[in-house]
């Protein structure tokens, strides 16, 4: 909440809290009706938990001596908890029964450690949330995907019992509602109707102040130029910062899944304004963000139309026909397959390729794994079948519910319990501006990648006539991930770059998917793991690999840099073959759903 919005709720007296009150009820009321009315019909229970569940107390009855166990531990714990809660209100002092994990950020109030009443809520949360798991992880007899989704479902009702996510609990709520006479209840029952009017009856939380950003004012907003467009692409050539440049330009392959702008949201932490400090003539894909129109197109155009037509494109651009390509996220997946197209139709004019958190084999995919099965999927395509693409929204919820503390509970305290205003936050904007994906590609990459990973097969998948063999790639290659990505796990992007059978570079990063790559070296945060050799196993390499402080950006221009050729004077866009069709950050980026 804005300093001066906190001023008006703690000027408002009883009279103007009530009279907001009844406004936001009358408005609640309507919503819900004109959400009874179009949802009647909704699935409630899209990934099939009644089953799994069934299948968990089946499995309980079975074998009910672990049960039994799991129910006389948590007991002894909760004796433990409750003696040491009646010393503690005499003033005694009493190790807890029980503490958060490192990390967890949900009990950093005072209240939780100093307050016997609240530290008791606190250690009884953590107690029963640690009897949940213990009952759910030793059940035995269901098979490894059922287990898993349990597991991961589990966590997530685990999350959503925090006793943060209460009002009458959250000791920070109740010190605001103290403070402001109960207005940020009011104001936060404002916020939550505003985000289900504007989500159509979804409750879609903002995490940041949209208006407070615009593309190409203050974020996306390295000089550069469009110099070609097809239905699939925009492909941005950015402005030199340096007299003489590297010979060979670099094409950058972002995901589609999101915006191309997460790699130059600010001046201070763009990716692509450094890459072109460091003196590379640098390339950038920018997908257009698809519409019903484009529900037969596949996986096929996205490299035809796409990774192809960018390489073309650069030749007319440069005169170079040798480049240094990068892939991001999916746009890795995608750049690998384009490298075996490639080798397999004789053209070698990727040079050098680098893969930022990617994955090729999908063996171990990671808590994502559970979104993905045979029921799972017919849902799914059920659902584009009838849009013809899959909502950005869709996507962007399946990703918050891997950090559910982070993406929708801290969010959910914040704007309507404590009733504050979403906060600027460039990542956040960048977040909030989903994309969508055509029916036909996104079934056929979920279905062929993820459920039966059939890329990792030689001639598994055949994309544009050409059986696809990663095998055969003997490009130099560079893998990047980050050892808290939650997803693209780094032991299963370790496993795909075992895949090729040319060189490979192996960089571990700290931190997650995003902040791990969007990494500045003035930033000086997080370090890195590398190592000269690429053994069989992840654990072994992480043993043999050493520690480096600060960003792993030097260490990957390093390796890039020898080979490029000799400087050549710099490149400006229009100076080519291809003229300048408009200013970056271009009108595909621009276009938000």
């Amino acid at each position: 909440m804005s300093q001066e919005n906190s001023s008006d709720i703690n000027a408002l007296g009883f009279a103007s809290v009530t009279k907001g009150l009844d406004a936001n009820y009358k408005r609640c009321e309507e919503i819900m009706a004109d959400f009874t009315s179009q949802y009647e019909n909704m699935n409630t229970d899209p990934f099939n938990m009644n089953d799994a569940y069934k299948e968990v107390f089946e499995q309980l009855a079975k074998d009910p001596q672990k049960l039994i166990e799991a129910n006389m531990a948590y007991m002894q714990d909760a004796m433990k908890l409750y003696q040491n809660t009646m010393l503690s209100m005499m003033g005694q002092s009493a190790e807890p029964v029980i503490e958060p994990e490192k990390g967890d950020r949900r009990f950093k109030h005072d209240d939780w450690n100093e307050e016997p009443a609240f530290d008791c809520i606190k250690q009884s949360y953590l107690l029963a949330s640690k009897w949940m798991r213990s009952v759910v992880s030793e059940t035995e007899g269901m098979d490894e995907k059922t287990a898993k989704k349990v597991e991961f479902f589990t966590e997530r009702y685990i999350d959503a019992l925090s006793p943060t996510n209460f009002g009458a609990t959250n000791p920070a709520v109740l010190e605001k509602i103290k403070e402001t006479k109960g207005a940020n209840l009011v104001h936060g029952l404002k916020n939550l109707l505003t985000d289900l009017e504007k989500g159509e009856g979804q409750l879609r939380i903002r995490m940041t102040d949209v208006d407070a950003f615009e593309l190409g004012k203050n974020v996306g907003t390295t000089a550069g130029k469009v110099v070609f467009q097809n239905r699939m692409m925009q492909l941005i050539q950015y402005e030199p910062t340096t007299d003489k440049v590297q010979k060979r330009p670099l094409l950058v392959v972002p995901p589609w899944i999101n915006k191309y702008y997460i790699l130059d949201l600010q001046e201070k932490n763009s990716l692509l304004k450094w890459l072109v400090d460091q003196g590379h003539t640098v390339f950038v894909v920018s997908w257009i963000n698809p519409d019903e129109s484009y529900r037969d197109v596949g996986f096929d155009e996205y490299m035809t139309e796409g990774t192809l037509a960018a390489l073309d494109a650069i030749e007319q651009a440069t005169g170079e026909r040798d480049v240094n390509a990068i892939g991001y996220c999916i746009g890795g997946t995608l750049l690998a397959t384009t490298l075996a197209y490639m080798e397999a139709n004789n053209d070698d004019r990727i040079k050098k390729a680098s893969f930022f958190t990617t994955m090729l084999d999908f063996s171990e995919p990671g808590d994502l794994g559970v979104f993905v099965g045979e029921e799972e999927m017919d849902e799914l395509d059920k659902k584009m079948d009838e849009a013809g693409y899959l909502d950005g929204s869709g996507m962007a919820g399946t990703f918050n519910l891997l950090r559910a503390n982070d993406l929708i509970w801290s969010f959910y305290i914040n704007n309507y319990l404590l009733g504050n205003d979403p906060r600027p936050f460039d990542l956040l904007y960048w977040n909030s501006d989903s994309t969508r994906m055509p029916a036909k590609m996104h079934s056929w990459y979920m279905r062929n990648f993820y459920l039966k990973n059939l890329l990792r097969e030689p001639n598994g998948v055949t994309v544009a006539g050409t059986p696809i063999d990663l095998s055969t790639i003997k490009t130099p290659s560079c893998f990047v991930s980050t050892v808290e990505d939650h997803i693209a796990p780094w032991k299963s992007t370790y496993m795909g770059a075992q895949l090729f059978s040319g060189p490979v570079r192996f960089i571990l990063g700290g931190s997650g998917h995003i902040a791990g790559v969007i990494n500045p070296p003035e930033a000086d945060k997080y370090g890195y793991r590398t190592v000269a050799k690429l053994p069989e196993d992840a654990e072994a390499w992480a043993e043999e690999a050493t520690q480096n402080e600060g960003s792993w950006w030097p260490e990957w221009q390093k390796w890039v840099k020898p080979g490029g050729g000799k400087a050549v004077a710099a490149r400006k866009p229009g100076d080519g073959k291809l003229d300048v069709i408009e200013a970056a950050p271009g009108s595909y980026a621009k276009h938000r759903l």
